[in-house]
């Protein structure tokens, strides 16, 4: 599938910017916090509410193999919970618990504060914008990948 020049040099610059924003949210991460993978698996669960380990893997663009350690160990910190599925019983769900939405919000929260200390520099039409990207951001996130 060819793709129209226009889009390309479009594209680049949203990457771009979303790069730079994503690393620069990263720097105000304390170091002690939890990985990105964790991070990523509880703001599934946190986001979409109980999955599989397999649906959770293909959500993040992952082999569920290559989450088997960060669902133990997230299970081992009380972090999240794994329930046996009504309609399988040989499968599991995992579920965010109490815990785990708490060490998610404690790793937000710097990052959280810096970005709204940055927000207010800018115009409320200009904030209405970056929400209205962030929500588009999100679902560009969740659209499955082109064949």
């Amino acid at each position: 599938m060819e793709i129209d020049q226009p889009w390309l040099s479009e594209a680049a610059e949203i990457r771009q910017g979303a790069t730079r924003l994503a690393r620069r949210l990263r720097s105000e991460r304390a170091g002690e916090g939890l990985s990105l993978n964790k991070l990523s698996v509880l703001g599934h669960l946190l986001r979409h509410g109980p999955m599989s380990p397999g649906a959770l893997a293909a959500a993040d663009h992952q082999q569920p193999q290559s989450l088997t350690r960060v669902f133990a160990e997230l299970e081992r910190d009380g972090l999240l919970r794994r329930v046996p599925d009504e309609r399988d019983r040989r499968q599991s769900v995992l579920h965010l618990t109490a815990d785990g939405r708490t060490a998610l919000a404690h790793d937000m929260a710097g990052r959280d504060a810096w970005l709204a200390g940055a927000l207010e520099a800018l115009t409320e039409t200009e904030r209405e914008v970056l929400r209205l990207a962030a929500r588009l951001m999100d679902r560009l996130a969740d659209t499955a990948d082109r064949p």
